[in-house]
């Protein structure tokens, strides 16, 4: 029921929406229930658990484990069989457990449906659940209501409602019932709707329904989540690549070696191939890092264990990853840039302009203008817990107040309302009737250019003078300059009466003029500095809000965030610029104002098609789709709706913009511990490999059991691995770039270290293997060559550490390093000498007296490349 209500009158809304100022009756809602459906916002579909946990074994990487499995068993190595399938099924159940984190964010939604709304049909008034509110119901809202359906004002009455959830405009917008011209209105424009889900603050008015349930701009808001969908972070698709691609060799490497293997045997018979079988088998056991998954998990587990204690709560794992690349942030600026609260900036009174700090009670026109402000206003403060109530705007006025010790409630009753002609947008002025000295005072508040027009004389220290030209010219210059810094300016006036009467808008001219209060939603302290180490971090900071664009673009330029060349750009003139254009203009435009959910998300993608990892930072419900199709969405936990933290990836406790520069300091730290952990894994398996492929092709007794294989890569690896994790940052990590999303995780100098490394502890186990083959048999050769490649993987933990060598990094800078290794000792020990173990895993007997050339051994290439870094770095 797409149509453009704001341009009507409120006749033609009643007409097209073939309703009445009666309501509907009792037939016509039934027969629009039936139509329409009811007033909830509906639910996308979601996989099944059993769906999710069958989609991990889709990788390339388990079935060929799979397949491995299955020859085992029939090779009768039932052993090897177990092993293999329980860690897949252990890799599975984890991937499972991460997959399901509750989609709540149309649970959040919904939520913030009123229960209950009041309507009238067939001319009496009644209160029904929203559920059953129908588009064509004639509903009446005050002060405190949530907004049950977007609708048409049809009586307005001093009408302000807060949209900041929908819009992320801070300030209550005042609404009005006349006809809003202009093709393209942005959302926070049109004063004569009212939308779901927004919240009346001041005033009462009467609107009839223009759409419900799915079709309000908060059920637009829930379709775009459901249409949105999440990207792959760059370790996932990194990891991915390289899954294919290992994959791919390994099967390629694996026909290979049966082939030789058979040919070796000079004929095929069933032993012939089940050896031939075996032999691939541990080939495949060796190249595939089973506990690769598994250690990316748990390192990224950890890091978000460390982000929780620096108020950064991550729901989805791969988000501490992706906030190493972050390469934009596009923010919100209510709630997250700036502090959602007005509060008073500079005061004009006596022909000077000041700040507030500095307001004197001794002069008695700054006085007068406080007592103007106290009394024009409605706002107060709760004496038990400190908390504003009422409208923003107004509530900067009783912080000034505050501030030099006048209680406005106290102050209020000394000087009681006698009258009052409430506030509305046509006149944009508020009055209120008092007795001041037994004199009646009329103290009026609003639009400068409205009150500076109905005033003839203005209030200075040596009292009231004429308004001259110059007066007048002086005071729209300096209002003309608060509102280039983006401050909201209140004009405020006075005027004696003969007496007590009731008001009439006549009595609204010949005024004293007394002076301007200006405010501002100001930043947050601390996101200047945040901005400044971003950008020091190589990451854009972009502000999107729903504001206007002169208070955003001050606003960001206070923050850091609109530099020399840079533009601001409101939301219609990004509805005139197609995706070439914007592309084109990107790089230049750092503030976005009066923008709508759909806009963000293009923004979003806009940046992305550049290859940027994107994050979006925001808390209200209209930033939920763009969370969503962020790289990763970051939701403020204090003042973000229930909707945006659900659609996020990551929660701040504090709704502290600087909390996002220490995420991403120790999301870059993660992904360097995770990179240094694959380093350890695929250098230990490229041992595995090339001692398996040099056997194979010198036609030598096997140098592992696949047992052996799964031991190293599960147990005596993965504890170094987790070690490697917690490696401590070091160096400015924001001094650094953020990396190149595409640059995949085995960059070419990695793959060298993965190489020689490989080959080093390759080559120890191989020596180990020649001398148990020499010394005692084939048996006594695959247990040695097990030892020593377990313990020379187990020094070589050490070695992944970092760049620097572990006698520049501190053995005690890391514990877990050396709990892991003692660890893994501990573990190797009871294999060789636990006589239950010994059967399991195949060890030769009389292997001890062989240890201490496999301890010699196995640290060689440690000390090789320790000194290697010491003499380099």
């Amino acid at each position: 029921m797409e149509s453009f209500f704001y341009r009507q009158t409120t006749d033609q809304t009643l007409q097209q929406m073939q309703s009445s100022r009666t309501g509907l009756d009792a037939a016509q809602a039934a027969e629009r229930i039936q139509k329409y459906g009811p007033n909830e916002l509906q639910e996308g579909k979601k996989k099944s658990i059993v769906q999710v946990f069958l989609e991990q074994f889709k990788d390339l990487l388990v079935i060929i484990l799979l397949a491995a499995a299955l020859i085992s068993m029939v090779s009768g190595n039932v052993e090897s069989t177990i092993v293999i399938f329980a860690v897949l099924l252990l890799n599975a159940v984890l991937g499972t457990v991460q997959h399901c984190k509750a989609e709540k964010s149309l649970q959040g939604l919904k939520s913030m449906s009123a229960p209950s709304a009041k309507v009238i049909r067939q001319g009496v008034r009644q209160v029904i659940p929203s559920a059953q509110v129908v588009p064509g119901d004639i509903v009446e809202l005050e002060a405190g209501d949530l907004v049950v359906a977007d609708g048409r004002i049809l009586e307005n009455f001093s009408l302000k409602v807060n949209e900041s959830a929908l819009t992320g405009e801070s300030e209550s917008v005042e609404k009005t019932q006349d006809v809003i011209a202009g093709d393209q209105v942005a959302l926070g424009d049109r004063r004569n709707m009212v939308f779901s889900g927004s919240l009346v603050t001041y005033g009462r008015a009467v609107v009839v329904v223009t759409a419900t349930g799915m079709q309000t701009e908060l059920g637009k808001v829930a379709a775009l989540m459901n249409q949105t969908q999440q990207r792959k972070t760059p370790l996932q698709q990194s990891l991915d690549d390289f899954s294919r691609r290992l994959a791919a060799i390994i099967l390629v490497i694996c026909v290979g070696v049966f082939a030789l293997t058979l040919y070796h045997a000079g004929e095929i018979t069933m032993p012939a191939v089940l050896d031939s079988m075996m032999f691939a088998v541990a080939l495949a056991v060796a190249a595939i890092p089973e506990a690769l998954s598994s250690i990316v998990t748990i390192v990224q587990a950890m890091g978000t264990q460390k982000m929780a204690r620096q108020h950064a709560i991550i729901k989805e794992l791969k988000a501490v990853e992706t906030l190493g690349a972050v390469s934009v942030i596009c923010s919100d600026k209510t709630g997250t840039l700036t502090q959602n609260k007005m509060t008073p900036q500079k005061i004009y009174a006596d022909g000077e302009l000041l700040d507030q700090e500095h307001l004197n009670l001794a002069n008695d026109v700054q006085r007068l203008l406080l007592k103007a402000a106290l009394l024009a206003s409605d706002a107060t403060t709760d004496e038990q817990t400190g908390a504003a109530i009422g409208d923003p705007t107004e509530i900067a006025l009783v912080m000034i107040g505050d501030r030099l010790g006048v209680e406005e409630n106290a102050y209020r009753a000394q000087h009681p309302r006698l009258q009052e002609l409430a506030f509305d947008s046509d006149r944009k002025l508020m009055s209120t009737l008092h007795e001041i000295d037994g004199t009646p005072t009329l103290y009026t508040k609003g639009a400068m250019d409205v009150l500076l027009d109905r005033s003839h004389y203005v209030m200075t220290s040596r009292g009231p003078e004429p308004m001259t030209e110059k007066w007048r010219a002086q005071i729209e210059q300096i209002n003309l300059q608060l509102s280039q810094e983006g401050l909201r300016v209140l004009a405020f006036a006075c005027k004696t009466l003969p007496e007590v009467r009731p008001l009439t808008l006549e009595d609204e001219s010949g005024f004293t003029f007394l002076g301007l209060i200006s405010m501002i939603d100001p930043p947050r302290p601390e996101a200047i500095q945040a901005v400044a180490d971003a950008k020091r971090g190589g990451i854009r900071t972009i502000m999107i809000t729903g504001d206007h664009k002169i208070t955003a673009s001050a606003i960001a330029r206070q923050i850091g965030i609109l530099e020399e060349g840079d533009t601001a750009v409101a939301g219609v003139e990004l509805d005139a610029m197609t995706d070439a254009e914007l592309d084109e203009k990107l790089e230049h435009i750092a503030v976005y104002a009066r923008v709508s959910p759909e806009h963000k998300i293009r923004i979003v993608q806009a940046w992305q098609r550049r290859g940027k990892i994107v994050s979006m930072t925001g808390d209200g419900v209209n930033d939920a789709p763009a969370l969503k199709a962020a790289d990763i969405g970051v939701a403020m936990g204090i003042t973000g709706t229930e909707v945006s933290k659900d659609a996020a990836s990551m929660i701040l406790t504090d709704d502290n913009f600087a909390t996002i520069v220490g995420a991403v300091v120790n999301g870059r730290g993660v992904y360097t511990n995770i990179k240094n952990a694959i380093n350890f894994l695929l250098s230990g398996n490229m041992a595995g490999i090339l001692c398996v492929l040099l056997t194979s092709i010198l036609a030598l007794p096997a140098p592992f059991a696949p047992v052996h294989l799964l031991f190293i890569n599960l147990l005596t690896d993965s504890l170094p691995a987790i070690a490697i994790g917690m490696e401590p940052a070091t160096g400015d990590l924001l001094g650094n770039k953020p990396r190149d999303p595409k640059e995949p995780i085995l960059t070419p100098s990695l793959l060298r270290r993965i190489l020689v490394y490989g080959i080093l502890i390759a080559s120890v186990t191989m020596g180990a293997y020649f001398i148990g083959l020499r010394g005692g048999g084939a048996n006594m050769a695959m247990t040695l060559a097990f030892a020593t490649l377990t313990l020379a993987r187990l020094f070589h933990g050490f070695n992944c550490r970092g760049e620097k060598s572990v006698f520049q990094l501190g053995l005690r800078s890391n514990p877990a390093s050396l709990l892991a290794f003692g660890a893994g000792v501990l573990l190797l020990a009871a294999v060789l000498f636990i006589p239950g173990l010994n059967g399991l895993f195949q060890v030769a007997e009389g292997s001890v007296q062989w240890l201490g050339i496999v301890a010699a051994l196995a640290v060689l290439p440690t000390v090789v490349i320790q000194l290697y870094k010491v003499c380099t770095k």
